[in-house]
């Protein structure tokens, strides 16, 4: 039979409360009280019920993310790596990682939302794929439940986040591309309301007048941040009477439906034509050729925004609150003409 909990009380000739409130580590119990009760209920192989002890708690030990994609676009190897750091970090603080998927700003995506909440199913969220307009930023904060962000909205008001500067590494980029001779260099981006569509285009946009080449609104399309994106925004840069010399993609998805665009044309990156993406995730340097690509640290990324979302659950100190990260140029075979 499993030892209870009344077991260990009886043993230790103390009350359930005091044994419960002692094993959940309340500092209304004395340390030394706490440390006799965890050794006892180790040695008799108490194990506790957590579903009992959340429920005491009004806790779940879970942390929530729903992946803002529809289709097959969770197989982005950047969710691979930030799901990856968000499983691992809340593993080693004792969460649970709960993973949903929802198309953005939909009824469903609202209703899953809604249905954490008012469940209360989880103890915090993370965001990521951030609106100028975000509606669950509001959402969240009026139903005060915990959240960070990997990047920020348009508002003003002050929440937790971690972002990675893409305006200085997109003008960066653009830079490395203009050192190697590229005058036309196209950017296929991202929907407008997302923020990383303003941010990597002002960046592009920064570079080009760095360098003193005149934006030409020709070479500039709109993708979806996935490899069919890419390739047909490619597609129709290349029937351009004057098609560029260089393309950037929003995301490395992008970037990797430009390099199948280019190969069906019989164009050879990395000599006729310089291709670049952003994210910087281990499949961009297996692509055929590797590729270059803007670097931010999405698996360290994530764990630390766990580390920061269970310090807001537990109301614990939570400094900086806010944290500017700067991306990394990788190098590759795919602009080296």
């Amino acid at each position: 039979m499993a030892v209870t909990i009344r077991d260990v009380a009886k043993k230790l000739n103390l009350s359930i409360t005091t044994v419960s409130r002692a094993l959940d580590d309340y500092d209304d119990v004395a340390h030394t009280t706490r440390e006799r009760v965890r050794s006892t209920a180790r040695k008799m192989g108490y194990v506790p019920s957590r579903a009992a002890r959340n429920l005491r708690r009004q806790r779940a030990d879970i942390i929530g993310y729903v992946i803002p994609a529809s289709g097959t676009r969770f197989t982005d190897p950047f969710f691979s790596e930030f799901i990856a750091g968000l499983g691992d970090q809340a593993v080693s603080h004792n969460f649970d990682l709960l993973i949903s998927t929802a198309t953005p700003d939909t009824e469903k995506e609202k209703q899953l939302y809604a249905r954490w909440v008012s469940s209360r199913l989880v103890d915090g969220i993370i965001l990521s794929r951030l609106r100028l307009e975000d509606w669950r930023v509001e959402y969240l904060q009026r139903n005060h439940v915990p959240f960070v962000m990997h990047g920020r909205t348009q508002s003003k008001t002050k929440f937790p986040f971690i972002e990675i500067d893409s305006r200085a590494g997109f003008a960066l980029l653009v830079k490395h591309l203009v050192e190697r001779g590229h005058r036309r260099i196209a950017y296929i981006g991202a929907p407008e309301k997302f923020t990383l569509q303003r941010d990597r285009y002002a960046g592009y946009q920064n570079g080009l007048s760095a360098a003193n080449i005149p934006l030409d609104k020709t070479l500039v399309c709109q993708g979806d941040l996935t490899r069919a994106g890419g390739y047909h925004a490619a597609q129709s840069l290349f029937q351009l009477r004057k098609p560029p010399t260089a393309i950037i993609g929003a995301n490395d998805l992008t970037a990797e439906g430009v390099l199948r665009a280019a190969r069906e044309r019989g164009i050879v990156v990395g000599r006729d034509l310089a291709v670049a993406g952003y994210d910087g995730t281990e499949v961009s340097e297996h692509t055929q050729p590797p590729l270059t690509t803007l670097r931010q640290p999405v698996y360290e990324t994530a764990r630390k925004l766990v580390t920061m979302l269970i310090a807001l659950i537990q109301n614990e100190p939570l400094e900086p609150s806010q944290i500017i990260l700067q991306p990394e140029l990788i190098i590759r075979e795919s602009t080296a003409g």
